[in-house]
């Protein structure tokens, strides 16, 4: 009686235990064809009969297989820890490996220097790239306005620079420096918020919707880029002169008229 009990089904629960997630788990009786799947707690319930084996299948964890005992039928109670399925993969080395002598790794290495205009002939321009306000500034009021170029007046030898006189009379080049100088004041302006407006705020509090206001209303200023060009330390002497400024200005405008 006690044999025939044993190689009838019996229903056990169990739990998977293991270092990462154990929800998801298949749980397969491979004797009979039958599988479970593990909740979030690694919980199950499955089938089985004595000397079934049971097999336990997940992409993180390595195989286990559990050939099902007579006090796991008695008990009818299957807990399980499962190992890591670790890939290791064969060291691979990318590229060429440094030895850390200097002039060896130079020679090894495949880095290309930048190309320098002057080594094969060419004058380039290797200064600060233009803006393209100052791209046109240049076009519109480059060169002399009289040259000694040949071909000038009446075969003569001078030059007039009619694109330059132009462009004055018009009212062009100025329009354009105008461009210029309030793009840098804003670039300067826009570097310094970055830069030091955290801080300076931390230690002069200003409404978050007023911050921008006070940048600009310290730009406005005639001396701003003469201040604030050279050093970041003067910069904040400047706002810190301007802060004051700017609550009293608030304040003025905030009190009632009579």
């Amino acid at each position: 009686m006690s044999g025939l009990g044993f190689s009838q089904n019996v229903e056990i629960s169990g739990q998977i235990l293991g270092s990462g997630s154990v929800e998801n788990i298949h749980v397969i009786n491979k004797s009979q064809k039958k599988y479970a799947v593990s909740n979030n707690k690694g919980e199950f319930e499955i089938n089985v009969a004595l000397s079934d084996t049971v097999v336990f299948s997940s992409v993180q964890y390595k195989l286990e297989s559990i050939i099902i005992s007579a006090e796991d039928i008695i008990a009818k109670r299957l807990n399980v820890t499962l190992e890591p399925n670790v890939n290791e993969l064969e060291e691979v080395v990318v590229g060429k490996v440094l030895t850390g002598d200097l002039l060896s790794d130079l020679k090894n290495s495949e880095a290309k220097p930048k190309i320098n205009f002057y080594d094969v002939g060419i004058p380039g321009y290797v200064g600060k790239p233009k803006t393209q306000s100052e791209r046109l500034l240049h076009e519109a009021d480059g060169g002399s306005i009289i040259s000694s170029a040949g071909g000038g007046i009446n075969g003569g030898g001078v030059g007039l620079n009619f694109t330059k006189i132009l462009n004055k009379i018009s009212g062009r080049t100025k329009m354009l420096k105008a461009r210029v100088k309030l793009e840098a004041e804003e670039s300067l302006l826009f570097r310094l918020k970055s830069r030091l407006g955290l801080n300076f705020f931390k230690e002069n509090p200003l409404s978050e919707a007023y911050r921008m206001d006070f940048f600009y209303f310290c730009s406005d200023d005639p001396s701003f880029v003469k201040r604030c060009n050279n050093s970041d330390l003067e910069a904040l002497v400047f706002f810190k002169e301007k802060y004051e400024q700017y609550l009293k200005n608030q304040n003025n405008k905030n009190e009632p008229k009579d």
